[in-house]
């Protein structure tokens, strides 16, 4: 790996976890420290204020597992992702900007959060999500098998609009029925892992 060492002999190293792809921290390593990181599979630094090697979690045991180390375009910074053992700042939170290290879906995630939303205010006359909820798991439950049967219908024709209008309502009232049984695409994704 080719690396462009700045003229204090450091490359900027940024950790991300493998798994929730968030941004974990900012170190840097000199030569020294990314031999022992690849050697070891535990993240080396070069610390600047000690001005010694450090390996994360020497003292604390929240180590960061190597996963892989990628050199970015220019060779002067590198992502490493990593397995992290419990929080990485050394405040004790997950990310050194405060952040939850939780997987992410994009708006999946945000569409979890409106479902939560309107299942914890059930008495809004206005929400369908709500109503849905004030009918029970077998009402959404329901909805679910015929958004899955209308999905198979279209599946069959040619209309790409429909199919793809009945998915997005198969989705949206299966992300429902998870939280009607207490569940989140995180457990969905943890079942799909184990089978990987």
């Amino acid at each position: 790996m080719k690396i462009n060492y700045n003229s204090e002999g450091l490359v900027a190293a940024i950790i991300q976890d493998v798994d929730t792809k968030t941004v974990l921290m900012l170190g840097y390593m000199n030569a020294e420290a990314l031999v022992c990181t690849l050697e070891t599979k535990k993240v080396t630094f070069y610390s600047r204020s000690k001005q010694r090697l450090w390996t994360k979690g020497e003292t604390s045991g929240h180590t960061l597992n190597l996963v892989s180390i990628d050199n970015d375009c220019d060779n002067d910074a590198l992502l490493v992702k990593v397995k992290p053992q419990g929080p990485t700042c050394h405040k004790g939170t997950d990310t050194c900007w405060e952040e939850s290290n939780k997987q992410n879906f994009g708006f999946l995630s945000d569409l979890e959060t409106i479902i939560t939303q309107r299942r914890e205010n059930v008495s809004d006359e206005k929400s369908y999500v709500a109503s849905l909820f004030s009918k029970g798991i077998n009402k959404i439950a329901q909805k679910v098998g015929e958004e899955a049967v209308e999905v198979v219908i279209e599946a069959k024709d040619t209309n790409d609009e429909l199919f793809l209008n009945e998915s997005a309502d198969l989705l949206f009232h299966y992300l429902i029925l998870l939280q009607a049984k207490g569940f989140r695409l995180n457990d969905i994704v943890d079942v799909l892992k184990s089978r990987h």
